[in-house]
């Protein structure tokens, strides 16, 4: 059955979709802008209203409380909410400092308030805010649009790393063709409101 499904998913302007992502799989996501990349990941994540069904390891989303699925199935935004006036607030708990030095940040960075932060730096936090909570489905959303060639490396080594050990699945949008060759196995299309497997 797969790690996540999606059966007869439906929104306006998009679908219906039938898709699965395995345990342990990268599937890169493509499509021209406004195609719908970003409204399949808020549908998958079960943020938005939308027809069909939706599995996570065979249970229905019916029937995991809407928190726990949002926990288990992590959507990190394009832009990111940030919400009180210091970084640290941000957090449950602090991140490890082997965790920031992966994504090049000092520990200090948790004392920051909110309003210094790069859009970089606020990209790479807020992957880590949402690794924290050991999710089993990444659905990434152009996580490296805002960062250089050597931050982008570090963040797909650290996503890498996180779904080698945890197995989790990671749909990852991009409009870098290299990039999303580098790191997926699979690639899906999005086009006139169809999803397909790129070449097909």
């Amino acid at each position: 059955m797969g790690l996540l499904m999606a059966r007869g998913l439906a929104l306006p302007g998009l679908g219906p979709v039938d898709c699965v992502l395995e345990v342990g799989e990268c599937i890169a996501l493509s499509g021209p802008s406004g195609a719908g990349k970003t409204r399949l990941l808020r549908a998958l994540a079960d943020l938005d209203p939308h027809n069909g069904g939706l599995w996570l390891d065979g249970r229905p989303a019916e029937a995991v409380a809407p928190c726990d699925w949002r926990r288990q199935v992590g959507l990190l935004p394009a832009e990111s909410a940030w919400w009180r006036e210091t970084v640290g607030e941000h957090f449950r708990r602090p991140p490890p400092a082997s965790l920031l030095e992966a994504v090049a940040l000092d520990p200090a960075v948790l004392d920051w308030p909110v309003v210094r932060l790069s859009s970089g730096e606020r990209q790479r936090l807020a992957l880590l805010r949402l690794l924290l909570n050991q999710p089993r489905v990444l659905l990434l959303d152009e996580p490296t649009a805002n960062l250089d060639v050597d931050n982008t490396a570090r963040v797909e080594r650290l996503v890498a790393d996180y779904r080698q050990r945890q197995g989790a699945a990671v749909l990852w949008v991009s409009h870098d063709m290299d990039q999303l060759q580098r790191l997926a196995q699979r690639h899906w299309r999005i086009e006139g409101g169809r999803l397909q497997e790129a070449g097909a």
